[in-house]
């Protein structure tokens, strides 16, 4: 192992998941000339060459390749960088992926593939960091999470389940991980200002159903422009929420929950005020479409 100087040792060391592109790739950028940090930023395979062309690896900043869906990987990892670096005081679960598709289409493979992607994933790396943690009775777990995981919109079911395994997850974390000195942060997006509703996977069975103009095709035809036009009108850019993170890991928060994006607090303050009773029907109302969704097969009143 290279020897470092006492500076160099003491500087925390930050390991950020889904680096490839969007808001993980905006962080590495942010943190990547940061005299004050060492930084690891992991992506998938195919996304590494990308991230080596664009970013320069010193002794401070690493690459590395990491599927969030491979526990010896992941272990891996960690295993190297505390071989290198000596220690892990953050980590920035990141990765994610997002399934469109009612409950009905979605299937078992991309139902399970959205679920380890973005909650069983995460908490493998977590698992792999704590015992690090716990002996340096110092650390901080960043999970990266939505609105989707305080409330659920059609057509993003499964997506939403995810995100709420991940706040129930981190939410007992914060109590277990506190007697350690280990921070537990969730940090809530709503809709960023970027082109990641492209990155939107339909499932095969969405993308019949609108071909076929099946009983849930008047969804898809509504939700996703309704999305794409709340995502470009946000005041959220990917680059903002990246300095929001930064401020998280500066100013280690005790709060739980943290809003990214102003809608996250809305829309946690309205579920807050309106009874439950009336906020789903309110919602169905707000939501584009709604009063024709079902088409010939709607039940008629």
């Amino acid at each position: 192992m290279k020897l470092m100087s006492d500076q160099q040792m003491n500087k925390p060391v930050i390991v950020i998941t889904g680096c490839g592109s969007g808001l993980g790739y905006e962080l590495a950028k942010a943190l990547s000339n940061r005299e004050d940090y060492r930084v690891l930023i992991t992506a998938r395979a195919h996304k590494v060459e990308k991230l080596r062309q664009n970013f320069t690896e010193n002794d401070r900043f690493k690459i590395r390749e990491l599927d969030i869906l491979n526990d010896q990987n992941i272990y891996n990892v960690v295993h190297d960088i505390c071989n290198e670096w000596g220690r892990v005081d953050v980590i920035v679960n990141n990765a994610a992926v997002c399934y469109r598709g009612v409950i009905e289409h979605m299937d078992s493979e991309a139902e399970l593939l959205q679920l380890r992607t973005n909650y069983l994933g995460p908490m493998s790396l977590v698992r792999a960091v704590l015992p690090i943690m716990r002996e340096q009775r110092s650390g901080q777990i960043i999970n990266i999470s939505s609105v989707s995981g305080i409330l659920a919109m059609p057509t993003m079911g499964s997506y939403s389940a995810s995100k709420h395994a991940l706040e129930g997850a981190s939410e007992a974390l914060w109590y277990e991980e506190k007697p350690f000195g280990i921070r537990v942060n969730i940090v809530e997006l709503g809709f960023v200002n970027s082109e990641s509703f492209h990155n939107v996977v339909l499932s095969n069975k969405a993308k019949l159903s609108t071909l076929l103009k099946g009983p849930h095709s008047e969804y898809y035809l509504s939700m996703s422009p309704f999305i794409e036009k709340l995502m470009k009108l946000s005041v959220s850019p990917p680059q903002k929420i990246a300095s929001k993170i930064i401020d998280v890991i500066e100013k280690q928060p005790t709060a739980l929950r943290i809003a990214a994006t102003p809608d996250v607090w809305l829309f946690d303050f309205i579920r807050r005020i309106v009874p439950s009773k009336i906020l789903n029907y309110l919602f169905w109302f707000m939501l584009p479409g709604s009063l024709s969704w079902g088409g010939r097969w709607r039940k008629s009143s």
